[in-house]
């Protein structure tokens, strides 16, 4: 007490709260907490995305880094996520089909098989509507994520039990320590992990992009195929599917009915909403990759391109929700000739990306 009555009050009560302090922040929190920040990682974007299309979208509480991509791939091909150990996401969207299933239908867990084609997964971080699946129910690619877990026909498990497998893993805590800080996991943190992986998928070295490069020519045929495409007398695809140069995801994220059933048993987007304007309707499919994600529509129907072509050609059924784009309904298509058939499938195929399949950074850890 002697040698305290020789420090002045006001040090002495500094020293005093000081202590408490640390000993009240040591109680709250961990080292792996305390302002721990993982590595920034800039998304790679093509020159010309970023000289035609706006920037991408990266949420403000999911920024991309290097830690949460590689816990994100790790995720997207590990079977742990499903309830008996056995399915991944990569079981149904494959790298080498451009991350969709060549199946037409994916078959989950309990062998039972869904009712629509597995979409592929690339430039989604472009969809600035943000509905993401064939109906648009999810509001981004986070929430897109955390759906296929619970579905009783893919993965059939519960949060929960997926958390309590992944928090037990010898590897896994330490992982999402390193990604967000805590070891202490749950579905939001599974979530955006895998966001993060799925915003690095992006694809933009088709030929065709070669070509707006000026390293390449199109073929004669790509060429026809292209103006096939543009004219509304013929191909009229640009309407749903994008104007070149100016829109290369190919798909304008929308919803439609484009008359492929004249009694709809599938709601699709109506069946999100509850609008029965929008019952039949679906999401616009990317036109990148054709050469690897058959089979085509979103239940898979069409085998091949050339079936696909067929259809807007002359296999359109009128129903209540088609959509006014499908003005040549009445005529049952736009009745293309053979030749005109073949060269916008060349084009079409001029949009395939062999890089993007085949790139590393994608493929199974």
């Amino acid at each position: 007490m002697k040698f305290l009555k020789n420090i002045p009050f006001i040090f002495f009560i500094g020293l005093c709260c000081l202590l408490v302090s640390s000993c009240a922040k040591n109680e709250s929190t961990t080292p792996e907490e305390e302002g721990y920040e993982p590595t920034p990682l800039t998304l790679e974007v093509p020159r010309l995305f970023e000289e035609k299309i706006s920037p991408p979208i990266i949420p403000g509480n999911n920024p991309q880094t290097v830690e949460g991509v590689a816990l994100g791939k790790k995720l997207f091909f590990d079977p742990i996520l499903s309830a008996d150990n056995t399915l991944a996401c990569a079981g149904c969207h494959a790298p080498n089909e451009a991350f969709t299933d060549s199946r037409q239908f994916s078959p989950g867990i309990d062998g039972i098989n869904g009712n629509r084609n597995s979409m592929p997964l690339f430039n989604l971080a472009w969809n600035y509507q943000e509905n993401f699946f064939w109906d648009g129910r999810a509001s981004s690619i986070e929430n897109q994520a955390l759906q296929p877990v619970v579905d009783p026909v893919e993965m059939h498990n519960t949060w929960p039990n997926a958390v309590a497998s992944l928090q037990s893993d010898a590897e896994y805590p330490q992982l999402f320590s390193e990604a967000f800080g805590s070891s202490n996991i749950d579905s939001t943190m599974v979530s955006k992990a895998i966001a993060q992986f799925v915003r690095t998928l992006i694809s933009g070295n088709s030929r065709y992009d070669q070509f707006l490069r000026g390293e390449i020519e199109l073929t004669e045929a790509e060429s026809n195929g292209l103006n096939v495409y543009v004219d509304e007398t013929r191909g009229d695809c640009f309407h749903c599917h994008g104007t070149p140069p100016n829109n290369l995801l190919w798909t304008d994220n929308d919803f439609h009915n484009n008359g492929l059933d004249e009694i709809i048993t599938d709601l699709g987007r109506g069946g999100a909403t509850g609008d029965p304007r929008e019952f039949g309707a679906f999401k616009t499919p990317s036109l990148r990759n054709l050469a690897y994600t058959a089979p085509y529509m979103h239940d898979g129907r069409f085998e091949t391109l050339e079936e696909v072509i067929d259809h807007y050609s002359e296999g359109l059924v009128y129903s209540e929700t088609i959509d006014p784009l499908m003005k040549a309904v009445g005529e049952g298509g736009v009745h293309l000739s053979e030749q005109d058939k073949q060269d916008l499938k060349a084009f079409l195929l001029a949009l395939s990306d062999e890089s993007f399949i085949n790139n590393p950074d994608f493929q199974k850890p």
